[in-house]
């Protein structure tokens, strides 16, 4: 039987305003991405979209944004966290190294900095999605995450080498089923575009 994912990822923080790195570590979320939440929250009313369960990184900024996109009770996890960028983390964006192909990742250039690798960040999400997903009583699921985490698992089950409709915005949505332990990528949602 198919099941439905919307994986989201977090409102604006003070450090996305900022242009600054933000993995392991958190920042608030500002004005305007409390409503970016309240956005999204009418979108899933608007389309009638009601989950059975909700899921959160443990960071502040996903739980927050979660609050506000629904009343529903959720769990905290920590396989749901950003990608981790070592000492890179709360520097300027301007020091990120360039991905080396157009929807390629940082590979593991983070690891020699105390971080993480593109690869242990995808396997993670993965393993963590889908356990989720393999409940019996789950059919339709809301978890919030981040950026770079949300990227690295939208790459394992699709190919977005050469897609120029792939924008992380925050408060974006990207919707997955989910059958025979395997995620079919639907489509991202963005709830700031105009005719949402």
């Amino acid at each position: 039987m198919k099941k439905t994912l919307y994986l989201m990822r977090h409102g604006q923080t003070l450090f996305n305003l900022r242009r600054k790195i933000q993995g392991a570590c958190d920042s608030p979320l500002t004005s305007e991405g409390m409503k970016q939440a309240k956005l999204a929250r009418e979108y899933f009313e608007k389309n009638s979209i009601e989950f059975d369960h909700a899921y959160s990184s443990t960071q502040e900024r996903a739980c927050d944004t979660l609050e506000i996109v629904t009343d529903l009770d959720y769990v905290r996890l920590k396989g749901l966290k950003e990608w981790n960028f070592g000492t890179f983390e709360g520097e300027s964006e301007d020091l990120n190294p360039k991905a080396k192909k157009k929807g390629g990742t940082y590979g593991d250039f983070f690891v020699q900095f105390n971080g993480e690798e593109d690869v242990e960040v995808q396997e993670r999400m993965n393993k963590t999605l889908s356990e989720i997903m393999n409940k019996d009583d789950h059919q339709t699921v809301l978890a919030v995450s981040h950026g770079g985490a949300c990227f690295m698992f939208l790459r394992k089950w699709e190919d977005i080498t050469n897609r120029n409709d792939i924008r992380f915005s925050n408060c974006c949505i990207l919707k997955f089923e989910f059958e025979d332990d395997k995620f079919k990528f639907i489509e991202i949602i963005d709830p700031l575009s105009k005719g949402i």
